[in-house]
């Protein structure tokens, strides 16, 4: 076995939905690729809809992370073929038992998007083992092309980082030369952008948004913009008073308000996927909110709980960041012991989410 191509996943997403077409639902995007790849999703669960209490979970947004559109397809086969066959799952010393994958499956629908970013992956696998991005073409005022645009860093939350930032706090460039971290011309300015924001307006009992990536490792949660603060609400993204002041680490001028009560449940939730990862083999995982690492504008686990706070229409979506493994890429014995990792967290996350479901 090896990495599985783009093409080799879009069919595993297919026949996983033929096979399983009691609990599985495939979902084509409405965007393809730049590069005109259609682009699927899974939606899993006994009764699927766009208003059932809905996990949505992503991979692949980062072309060289390779272990995540696989842990994804793997972790949805697992979860097909336990409730088919009425078994429980286990990875290493984690083991989720058939009452909970039964509960999952009845009180928690999955939506699953293994592969946001295939044209990257593609020239991943095929080109340059190092590219990150997507394949735009992004044209410079002196006429110089260059291809790609950082697809976590081209959502609509301060997106605009040298209006909402202060000078150099922030992993962002507005270059369309740069390798890793152009922001695009605009907020959602990609199409697999756009299919993210799509499945997020689409299902709208989504409750939770779980990004996937490598590699730490660590389990990341809101706010990627700055430190948290749970004191002072006029002290948001939203908020063009605290322009120029968000990213810096340790000072006092600007933190980003978080309510205390979704702090705790990120921190806990978090925590729990964390726990369940150092059953599989022993590997711990840190948990902390994203800024951590280093501040970011435009991610999708921001964006993703950004949404209910810039339009109280909108439900309240808690947002992840794993960061899966030691390596991009490392070898295949390796990958699939990640892998694990992944499945055990987040079918554990998933059991703790349906207990919530109803509420």
């Amino acid at each position: 076995m090896s990495y599985l191509s783009y093409d080799e996943i879009s069919s595993g997403i297919q026949l996983l939905c033929d096979e399983y077409s009691d609990y599985c639902r495939l979902v084509q995007l409405p965007n393809t690729s730049v590069e005109t790849r259609t682009i699927y999703a899974m939606a899993i669960a006994d009764h699927v809809g766009t208003d059932a209490k809905t996990a949505i979970v992503v991979g692949g947004v980062h072309a060289r992370e390779w272990i995540p559109p696989d842990a994804l397809l793997f972790l949805c086969a697992d979860l097909l073929e336990a409730r088919a066959k009425g078994t429980g799952l286990r990875y290493g010393n984690a083991y989720i038992s058939k009452q909970e994958i039964e509960q999952v499956f009845a009180k928690l629908q999955f939506v699953v998007l293994p592969c946001a970013n295939p044209d990257g992956r593609v020239y991943s696998q095929m080109v340059d083992p190092d590219w990150r991005k997507n394949r735009s073409r992004n044209a410079k005022p002196d006429g110089t092309v260059c291809h790609g645009v950082d697809l976590n860093r081209n959502f609509d939350v301060a997106w605009d980082f040298k209006q909402a930032f202060a000078p150099n706090s922030v992993s962002a460039s507005d270059d369309p030369c740069n390798k890793y971290i152009y922001v695009g011309p605009q907020a959602a300015s990609e199409p697999e952008t756009r299919n993210i924001v799509w499945l997020l307006d689409h299902y709208k009992g989504t409750r939770w948004y779980l990004d996937i990536h490598s590699a730490i490792p660590a389990v990341f949660h809101s706010w990627g913009l700055d430190e948290n603060q749970s004191a002072q609400p006029g002290m948001n993204f939203l908020n063009p008073a605290h322009d120029g002041q968000r990213g810096i680490a340790g000072d006092t001028v600007y933190q980003e308000f978080i309510k205390a009560s979704d702090l705790a449940e990120l921190n806990r939730l978090s925590q729990l996927m964390a726990d369940e990862i150092q059953q599989v083999r022993g590997d711990q995982y840190d948990v902390s909110a994203g800024f951590s690492l280093y501040a970011t504008s435009g991610a999708s686990d921001d964006y993703a709980y950004s949404r209910h706070i810039a339009d109280p229409a909108k439900p309240k979506v808690l947002g992840f960041t794993m960061e899966c493994g030691h390596e991009f890429q490392p070898d295949w014995q390796e990958a699939q012991e990640v892998m694990r990792e992944v499945a055990a967290a987040l079918v554990r996350f998933a059991v703790d989410a349906s207990a919530q479901a109803g509420v």
